[in-house]
């Protein structure tokens, strides 16, 4: 049986955000406590589907963050060809509409049944974590406010059959009263108080995600840029751990 820890640990996302394979093999053998990561945008156009197989080999889970946006037929297409890889979750974003959404959940299952894997959880992008309140009105010219733009966005994922929603920790609670326990909630912008908060507008604590209803954290780096990334990998696990008990 896992320990505590063993399974907070699981739901901890690293993401490798590195140039190419040498770098991403290096962050991944500093880590052998961490199950599951994320192969994003340069990462997979540097190395392609080489380190998914990398991944898979050492009996890693993969999220892979393509963020696909376009018209259904390409976004059926990349699903497709992306479910073939095995991986366990992949990344859609939902304003590409309720059709673009229902051809990229069929598809992903529909090639990674083909190549008898286990069909990934296809989950969609509300609102990226950069992306302020402001921000949202004055450059995107969107009226509603983050919270109702991501839930909306959420519940048309749900509407379409996807498994889940990429949103900030703050939206958390409020989804997943929305769309219910079953529906996987991923959640970058998750800080520790120790780490420097960076680019994320909505962040929250480790702890404070998991409370509000988070599935997987993804957190970078206040992991991957610490001077020693499998210390604080282990500091966060037991801080989620040591709130849980309190709680």
């Amino acid at each position: 049986m896992p320990t505590v820890v063993e399974k907070i640990a699981e739901k901890i996302i690293v993401p490798l955000d590195v140039p190419g394979e040498a770098e991403a093999i290096a962050l991944i053998d500093t880590l052998p406590k961490a199950t599951f990561f994320k192969v994003g945008l340069e990462l997979f156009v540097s190395s392609g589907p080489t380190l998914l197989k990398l991944l898979k080999d050492r009996n890693k889970r993969i999220f892979l963050d393509l963020k696909f946006h376009d018209i259904p037929n390409t976004m059926a297409g990349a699903c497709r060809a992306a479910g073939r890889y095995g991986v366990d979750l992949m990344t859609v974003h939902a304003p590409a509409g309720k059709t673009a959404l229902v051809a990229a959940q069929s598809a992903a299952v529909e090639g990674a049944t083909a190549a008898e894997w286990t069909p990934p959880t296809v989950i969609a992008v509300t609102l990226l974590t950069s992306i302020s309140e402001q921000a949202l009105a004055d450059e995107l010219k969107v009226s509603s406010s983050v919270d109702e733009y991501a839930g909306h966005m959420a519940s048309l994922a749900k509407e379409s059959g996807l498994g889940g929603a990429v949103c900030s920790p703050r939206e958390a609670a409020a989804l997943r009263a929305t769309c219910g326990d079953d529906f996987c909630l991923v959640c970058p912008g998750v800080r520790p108080t120790w780490a420097q908060k960076g680019d994320q507008q909505r962040a929250m604590t480790p702890a404070e995600a998991i409370a509000a209803g988070a599935s997987y954290l993804v957190i970078g780096r206040p992991i991957t840029q610490a001077k020693e990334p499998a210390a604080a990998f282990s500091r966060i696990c037991d801080e989620i751990a040591a709130e849980e008990t309190a709680s």
